[in-house]
């Protein structure tokens, strides 16, 4: 049987738009891989059945016992779906979805279009901001000579000679369990059940033309990379000028110069001079934004501080939160100093006190220091 949609959103068939819309967003808020992760699965089943339901073209075709996206028996887990048992008994004995004995009989020959799936590369401000963008595809359109029908000027189709419209052929065979029946589909009609002796010159028949179209895509901001963004009804026409699929523009995230991404969180590194470290100071940072904003450097800034900025990252996707910026502190000792400079520094030097150390556990410099992260990082090896 056909994949049940409505079920698997929890509405009725004779739902509203409203209604699908609605259940819809509970069940995406409840089962999306960012708060449920082990539901992830569930979710795209979801999200797949609202993408139907949705699409009025599509819906038709389920109201009608139907399945717009692989048959009659083209279910989530369905066994009998695409080269399963089915189609073995199908082969053997003739059998569809009703049983051993009948026969599934033409597909018909319009028939919903293909998705299709263009790639979009994008920068981390056009994320931050939103963006919308031109983009180029090449899909089958629906033919302007014949607009669909596939014939030339007023002529019609004629059931296939070959199966008789039947749409595919029955053979009988001796083999060790007596006479079997196969089937297999019409090589003249290509399961269509009807041919058409006078094709129309722009398609052949085919009721559609591959044409490039330029389209332009809103990307919502804090996409990332990886997502795809929906245009319904912008994909391939369907053979004999069918509902066209849907187009997915996938986004790419193109490399930062200054910073890393986290999901929503952005992570740059600032080198700091030993004496900036000591003594304090502040950068501004520039930010996705909002113009730029003021990293403080704490006197006594150690190696691998993290100063964090909060609200200062990318804007999460559909909401109005943001992340975080962190900005990791490297604090940078001196290679090269002159005679004057190696004096200063001695004098610091003495002026401290402070020696070179062994550090152990019962040190108290061990604590939070390197030796303690080695320690973590090895324990347990």
């Amino acid at each position: 049987m056909a994949t049940d949609y409505y079920g698997i959103l929890g509405v009725s068939r004779g739902a509203t738009d409203q209604e699908i819309k609605r259940a819809y967003r509970k069940l995406a808020r409840e089962l999306h891989p960012d708060v449920n992760p082990d539901e992830e699965d569930h979710f795209k089943q979801v999200t797949t059945a609202y993408e139907v339901l949705s699409d009025p073209d599509k819906r038709r075709i389920v109201d009608a016992g139907g399945d717009p996206l692989g048959g009659p028996s083209g279910g989530f887990g369905d066994p009998f779906a695409g080269g399963g048992l089915g189609d073995i008994f199908s082969t053997f004995f003739g059998g569809g979805g009703g049983g051993f004995g009948g026969s599934r009989g033409p597909r018909g020959r319009v028939r919903p279009g293909e998705p299709a799936l263009v790639g979009l590369t994008l920068d981390l401000d056009e994320i931050a901001e939103g963006a919308a963008k031109e983009i180029t595809v090449d899909t089958a359109i629906l033919c302007d000579v014949c607009q669909g029908a596939g014939t030339r000027d007023d002529s019609t189709p004629v059931t296939c000679k070959t199966c008789k419209g039947a749409g595919e052929i029955q053979t009988v065979q001796r083999s060790f369990l007596g006479q079997v029946m196969s089937v297999r589909e019409c090589p003249e009609c290509h399961g269509v059940g009807e041919t058409i002796p006078d094709p129309c010159l722009k398609c052949g028949g085919d009721g559609r033309v591959r044409s490039r179209r330029t389209l332009t895509v809103k990307i919502p901001a804090g996409v990332e990379d990886g997502m795809r963004v929906r245009l319904a009804g912008q994909g391939e026409v369907g053979p004999g000028g069918g509902p066209a699929g849907d187009l997915y523009v996938e986004i790419s995230e193109a490399q930062h110069d200054v910073f890393v991404r986290d999901r929503d969180d952005l992570h740059c590194t600032l080198r700091v001079p030993m004496a900036d470290a000591a003594l304090g100071g502040s950068l501004d940072v520039p930010t996705v934004l909002d113009g730029t904003a003021q990293v403080t450097v704490e006197p006594g800034t150690q190696s691998g501080t993290v100063v964090k900025i909060k609200g200062q990252g990318l804007p999460h996707l559909n909401s109005g939160t943001r992340g975080d910026l962190h900005a990791h502190l490297e604090v940078v000792t001196p290679s090269n100093v002159d005679g004057e400079q190696a004096d200063l520094l001695r004098r610091l030097k003495e002026a401290s006190g402070e020696e070179i150390e062994l550090v152990s556990a019962s040190n108290k410099a061990a604590s939070g220091g390197l030796f303690s992260r080695l320690r973590n990082a090895f324990a347990g090896r």
